[in-house]
Parts: structure tokens; sequence; C-alpha cells
């Protein structure tokens, strides 16, 4: 008796030891799962939607795929062809294998196998495991038991979909659907799916491409498995079965390729979403290349569109004709000289610090700045321009004039500040005066970017390509009043020739916008905002050669206002004129320091620091104000501060210019709110905020 309880012992620790053993080596040696983490990185729209894929390190189209990435009829016959009891198993499946088994000792040959799809990942990750025999066999069954340890069924089953081989170098369900039907394996109808059911089987001698025959055979033979199971309807399956087979490879997926490879790059993800909008950058693409197609010279075109409250780029093209010539050059991130489309900028600081109001008067005519002559675009002179009109022609004269007052380096700096990575000629040069005719080198994204910042009230921000980027801290170019004038300026450009309101452009939206052309030709540029994007097109070299007689505004804005009218309506209204804004019509309406635009600065002590700047007195700001019993009174407008003479404006429009002693009269129309706003003849205002109500 106590020897058969010591046979029992021994047999028990020797079983426990033999599987603290197995336990051992399974935890000293676990599944291999690098193959599926290497997989093709990949770039998609902000609706997830593919947009460019990269071969992996070792040159596969290796997708990685999910069991929600495919469509429910194609995992029904993948089991029903491969793994009936996949749900039930536990990573091997014992019945399968006494089948084969019998079926080998009978025909001598292999009948069927006995493999199920856990036993096939084993074999995919672990490229040993592909060599037939018993031992081999032994260590998948091992190997799978690993794995469903400690994979879950639906982890299992997406590392089949994402390893299984298609042919060639096409790897699991998502990179065959793609480069077979040109549709993601969600959309596979079931003459399709059965196909990608059956290639694995044999992925070199069934490639649809060189093997038409071989794959329609093998489909046909998971459809009527299909039929026999009871997976599809007879009619279904036949139906099915008259379809025929792609006969060649599609491309890949191929859009935004420049800022895909861009963001590729820098990111080092597998996967990542950007803020592109996949239909528009689609049409944004035709439509780019469709342009190009016009020029007979080599040129191409880059083209940035942005949503202005997120300020993520919706549609980006870097270049057209990506496999051609130079076509891998991202021209949408490199330094051209931007010709005048930075005068606005110019401007914009100048408004800012008051020496300057659209409706001031200005000189166009032959000027020197030291040995700087500058010349406007046409050899000719205009006189006696308003700023308005100076910026809407785009005169290089009075452009360079207002960089003077404002400074090279004031305006560079700005400019940097904002975000704007800027090229000079030579490192150590500092700024210069032709810098307002594009003595300088910046990019087409970050131009637009500075154009988005005139259409958000003159705050600029970093322009978002990843749907989870954060919204970059604002940069302050000039204030809102600047902001305002520019993007009244700028929706009065002249239309390029041909087009008009009502011919391609949408009459309920107002673009601002303005073009340049670089020194010799090399560069043509148009950038414009509305309400809600922001748009900036470039056309030219790669190689920056000359492309003479080529300007912007007939070469890039025709294609920036056809891009306006591939967007969506806005939603956004236009801002109103905020507070501290002139609406002055005509010069005489301005204070008299805002006239005339003068070169001369003012001087090192400037007169307007002996007094301090008007503030008003009456009405105060947020004071509800009776109204005038009759027609014949009128309200009293005072003010503290400022040099005379004072102008005073109400909702934007003139009441008048007065002296210290000469009462500002006003008689309100109407109650509501109103806006009141003093100016002295230096330029400094103040505004006032009130609400005019009749007395009952």
């Amino acid at each position: 008796m106590q020897r058969g309880l010591s046979h029992i012992a021994i047999v028990i620790f020797a079983v426990l030891g033999l599987a603290g053993a197995l336990a051992a080596a399974d935890v000293g040696n676990p599944p291999d799962v690098a193959r599926y983490a290497n997989v093709s990185p990949e770039v998609l729209d902000r609706d997830g939607n593919l947009l460019r894929a990269f071969l992996t390190r070792d040159g596969f189209w290796r997708m990685k795929t999910s069991v929600r990435d495919v469509s429910p009829r194609y995992l029904d016959l993948l089991k029903s062809y491969e793994d009936k009891r996949f749900d039930r198993h536990f990573g091997v499946d014992p019945l399968a294998l006494i089948r084969a088994s019998l079926q080998f000792s009978r025909s001598g040959r292999i009948v069927s196998g006995g493999s199920t799809l856990t036993m096939q990942v084993a074999r995919l990750l672990d490229p040993s495991l592909r060599q037939r025999g018993p031992v081999t066999k032994l260590v998948q069954i091992v190997r799978a038991l690993q794995i469903e340890e400690r994979y879950s069924k639906e982890q299992v089953l997406s590392m089949y979909l994402t390893l299984a081989p298609f042919g060639g170098n096409l790897e699991g369900v998502r990179a065959a659907s793609l480069s077979y039907f040109g549709k993601p394996p969600s959309r596979l109808d079931l003459a399709e799916a059965a196909l990608l059911v059956a290639l694995p089987q044999s992925p070199v001698r069934q490639r649809p491409d060189r093997h038409a025959v071989r794959a329609t055979a093998a489909r046909d033979k998971v459809l009527k498995r299909a039929i026999l199971d009871a997976a599809v309807t007879g009619s279904d399956g036949e139906l099915a079965m008259r379809e025929g087979v792609p006969f060649a490879r599609q491309a890949m997926p191929l859009s935004a390729p420049q800022l895909a490879a861009r963001l590729e790059r820098r990111t080092r993800s597998a996967r990542f979403v950007t803020t592109l909008d996949g239909a528009l950058e689609s049409a944004v693409e035709r439509l780019a290349s469709r342009e190009q197609s016009y020029f007979d010279d080599g040129a191409s075109v880059a083209a940035i569109v942005v949503d202005n409250r997120t300020r993520g780029v919706v549609a980006y093209v870097g270049g057209t004709n990506f496999w051609g010539h130079a076509g891998q050059i991202d021209l949408a991130d490199r330094a051209r000289s931007p010709g005048s489309a930075l005068k606005p900028f110019i401007y914009g600081l100048a408004f800012d610090e008051l020496i300057l109001h659209p409706s001031s008067m200005m000189e166009d005519e032959p000027t020197s700045f030291g040995d700087y002559a500058p010349r406007d675009f046409d050899g000719r002179f205009q006189g006696a321009v308003t700023a308005r009109d100076a910026l809407r022609m785009s005169l290089n004269i009075p452009a360079v004039m207002v960089l003077d007052r404002v400074g090279p380096l004031a305006f560079t700096i700005a400019l940097g500040n904002a975000g704007a990575h800027l090229a000079f000629p030579t490192r150590d040069d500092n700024p210069t005066l032709p810098v307002a005719l594009g003595g300088l080198g910046i990019s087409l994204a970050d131009i637009t970017m500075l154009y988005a910042g005139i259409a958000d009230g003159g705050e600029a921000r970093g322009l978002r390509y990843l749907a989870n980027a954060p919204l970059s801290p604002p940069h302050r170019l000039f204030g809102p009043v600047a902001a305002w004038y520019l993007r009244d300026v700028l929706s009065g450009v002249a239309l390029p020739d041909g087009w008009a309101m009502g011919q391609g452009i949408d009459p309920k939206r107002i673009i601002a916008f303005k073009t340049g052309t670089s020194y010799g030709y090399r560069d043509a540029w148009s950038v414009g905002f509305s309400n809600d994007y922001t748009v900036g097109v470039w056309v030219g070299r790669a190689d920056g050669t000359p492309r003479p007689g080529r300007v912007g505004r007939d070469i890039a804005a025709p294609i920036l206002l056809k891009l306006f009218g591939l967007l969506p309506a806005d939603r956004r209204r236009a801002p109103q004129p905020p507070a501290g804004a002139l609406l002055a019509a005509t010069t005489d309406q301005l204070p008299e320091g805002l006239r005339i635009f003068t070169r001369e600065k003012e001087p090192a002590v400037p007169r307007a620091r002996e007094l301090p700047p008007p503030a008003i007195s009456f009405p105060p700001n947020g004071a509800t104000v009776p109204l005038p019993d009759t027609r014949e009174k009128s309200i009293v407008l005072k003010a503290d501060g400022g040099r005379e003479p004072l102008t005073w404006l109400v909702n934007g429009e003139l009441v008048g210019s007065f002296d210290r002693f000469q009462p500002a009269l006003y008689a309100p129309s109407d109650e509501g709110p109103a806006r009141v706003t003093v100016v002295d003849s230096d330029g400094r205002s103040d505004t006032a905020q009130v609400r005019f109500k009749k007395l009952h």
C-alpha cells in the first residue's frame, strides 16, 4: 500500500515538474509578434480614409487591419473555409487534426489541412515555421496555444488579417483589397471576398494578375464550399462565380503625397490622422493638375486651403505630377520670393501704428531711398493716390515709403514672431527696403498662415496638419482695426481679366486677396481669404528658372478663385468694424495728421507726448443716454486731452472736426446701441459703447 502511494506521488511530482517546465518555457519563450508591429505607415484624412501608405522596412505593403476594417461577409467566408470552429477552440482544433491525419493515411497525400487560423498566425509571425513536417507542426501547435493564451479571438483574427500573404509584396486584407479592387475591404462584394479568402492558400500560383484561371478556380472553390455550408445562398454563389477577377494591380492611394512624406518622416508613427478633407483634397488635386496641364514650360502648381477657425489645413498640394521631374519636392514648403504678396502686412503695421489710414493720400512718383530707386511694375507712376488704391494696385513706391516708416527690421521681426520662417539672400544681411518687393524668401505654407491671421483680426497661429494637434498660441501681427482695414481694402482688389462676380465666383462670398510676382517672373502668387477659409496658390518651376510674362494676377489668381469655388459656403459672418475704426470714405474726413502720408519719421520727442491722448468724458462708456425731447435738441460730445482738432464719429459715420471750445453736437436719429469715437490730430483715439434710449 505504501509502495503504491509512493508511485502515485512520483507521478504527481513528475506531472507537476513537466507542467512547471512547460510554464517556464512558455514564459521564457513567448511568441514573437514583431512582424505584426512592423506595418506600413499610413496617412489618413480627418475621417480616417487612407491618403497614402508607405512600404514597410522589409519592402511589403503590410497594412494593419482589424476585424472592424473588413466586411462581415468576408469574415463569414473565411471562417467557413479555413476554420469553422475558430470561435470555440483554444488555438488547436483536435477534430480537424484527426480528420487531416486520416485523410493523409488513406491517400498518402494532404487532402485538407488541420491548421487553425491561430496556427496559421503562428506560422505568419515566424517564417521558420513555414516548412512542412511533423516537428514544425508540433511547434505551430505550441505557438498557437501560447497565442490563444495571451490574445483575444478578435486580436488573433486581426493578426491574420494583417499578415496573410496575397501575392508579390502584398500582405494583409487591406493591402490586397486596395491593390486588386481599389477599395477598402469593408466594401467587398461576395466574389471579391471569396477571392481574398482563397489567395493565401497559394498566393504565388493563384495571383489573379498573373494566373487568372487558377485564381478563378480557387475563388469558385471557396464559393462552392460556402454554398454547401449554407454560408451563402446558391443563387448568390452562382452569380458571384460568373464575375471575373482583376487582371492587374492598382496603384495604392497617393493623395497629398509630399505632405504625407514630410509628416511620416517627422512623426515616425504607424498611423496618424491629418486635418485634410479627403474629398476636398482630391478635388483640389484634380483642379491643380488640370491647370498645370495648360502650362507648356514645365511649371508646377502648389496650393493650400486652411480652415480659419481651427487653422487646420483641409487641402494641401505640394506640387503636381508627383512621379515626374522634381515632382517629389514639396513646393508648398520651399522658401520662394513672394513679390508683392507681403505688401498687405507692411500697410497693416502702418495702420496699427496710426501713421496711415486707407484714405490717406500718398505720392506715387519717382523716389530714391539712398542708392535704391524702385519702380512700379509697369514702369509708370500714378501720382497722388490713396493708400487704399496704392495697395489694391500694388504700387511699389508707396509700399517702400511705408516700409521706410515702419522699418524693415521691425517688419521682418513681426512676421518672424508670428511664426513665419523668412530666408534672406545671405545670413549676415540685415533686412533692407527691397523686402517690400519680395527681397526675401517665404514658403506658401507660411504666407497662407499669415493671411489667415488677417482673417482672424490680426492674430496669426501656426497651421495644423494633424487632427490631434492643439491650436497653437496666437501671435499678434497687428490690431483688429488694422486687420479690418486690410480686409476692406483687399476685398476690392480688381479681379483678373475675364472674371466677374457671378462668373465662377459665389456672389455671397466676399474674397479678399492679393497677388505677387517675384523678380524675373520666377514665382507667381495669389493668397486670399473669406470668412471661413484662407487659400494660397503658387505657380512656378521647381528649379526657380524665369517664366517671362507670367504674373500672379493672370496665372495664380484664377486658380485661387476656382479653388474657392470648390469650398462649402461660408458659415461665419463678416466682422463688423471694430471699436476705433475710422470709417472715412474720403481723405477730408480724416483727422489732419492722417490725411497726407509723408516719408519723414516723427521727431525723437513727438509733439503728441506733450498732451495725453483723447478720452471721452461724455457720453461715458457703457452709459444709457436719453434721447432729446425734440429733433432740434442735440447731445454734446465731450473729451479730455488730445490735440485739436478733435474728430468725432458715431457708428463709423463722421460727425465733424471741432476745436477745443467748439461744441461737438450730435442728434441721434433713433434709439439703440452706438459706438462713439474721438480721434485727435495725431491719430490717437478713444471709443465709448453707449445706448440711446427714448424718455417715457
